[in-house]
């Protein structure tokens, strides 16, 4: 019987067979290894296709964070509340002043005047009471603008002041119309908001917006880009349809010309 059953399998199938079995588990572990380079290749990509997504939809094209945005520095400090003592401490004195100055009706001439009359009388009082009461004086501070603040302060001044003028030079070039149209368009909304209500309080209002606006947009960043994403998307397909209307309009009328002529 075993030679029957051996004499029904033919010679070729015989001699190949084994090969064929020790092959499959071959094919497997290269399907499954290119496989895994296919899976470790998308696992490569997906990070950086995300990476570079998030990069293009950023708040007006920025690449840097916030920080660096707004300078760095101690000012960055201040405007993403990094020490909210000091951050605090500097909007409390400038709420203080716009208080003083536009709902109480002060001056500043009147305000400087009072508070050197308060400072001089206290000062005054006090070292008069040390005479008396045979006590040392008050020791007052030299108080001094360096010399090497006034320069640098006078180089950042002239620095961005040829810069402020280099970019009017840009936008009344006649290169960028978006430019050119989005200024005009901002200074039109300055002279009405300036319409309503006084430079004091714009400046005011300038000054809580940059307290608040730059640390809720860095603690919010993604849902502010993903929206901000959306809305230029709208913009630029209303854009688009309004060109092309434009433009078969324009055409229209090129044709009512040349068909009259």
């Amino acid at each position: 019987m075993a030679e029957h059953a051996a004499d029904s399998i033919p010679k070729g199938e015989s001699a190949s067979s084994p090969d064929k079995i020790e092959e499959k588990p071959h094919d497997r572990d290269s399907s499954s290894s290119s496989f895994d380079s296919d899976s470790d290749d998308e696992d490569k990509l997906e990070p950086l296709s995300s990476s570079a997504k998030a990069r293009s939809f950023r708040l007006f094209g920025r690449e840097k964070p916030v920080y660096h945005v707004l300078g760095g520095g101690k000012s960055a400090d201040v405007l993403l509340w990094r020490n909210k003592k000091i951050s605090a401490g500097v909007l409390l004195v400038v709420s203080v002043i716009w208080i003083l100055f536009e709902l109480l009706g002060y001056h500043l001439l009147t305000l400087v005047s009072h508070g050197l009359i308060l400072t001089l009388t206290i000062l005054f009082l006090w070292s008069k009471a040390t005479t008396l009461i045979n006590k040392s004086p008050p020791r007052l501070p030299e108080v001094s603008i360096p010399e090497d603040l006034a320069l640098n302060v006078a180089l950042s001044l002239r620095t961005e002041v040829n810069r402020g003028f280099d970019i009017l030079k840009d936008i009344v070039s006649g290169h960028d119309l978006k430019k050119f149209l989005a200024v005009i368009a901002g200074l039109w909304i300055l002279s009405i908001i300036g319409s309503s209500v006084s430079f004091l309080t714009l400046f005011y209002i300038v000054f809580v917006l940059l307290h608040t606006v730059p640390v809720l947009y860095e603690k919010y960043d993604d849902k502010v880009d993903f929206y901000w994403e959306k809305a230029m998307a709208e913009i630029e397909m209303h854009h688009a349809v309004i060109r092309a209307k434009v433009v078969s309009k324009s055409r229209a009328v090129q044709a009512k010309l040349k068909k009259q002529q």
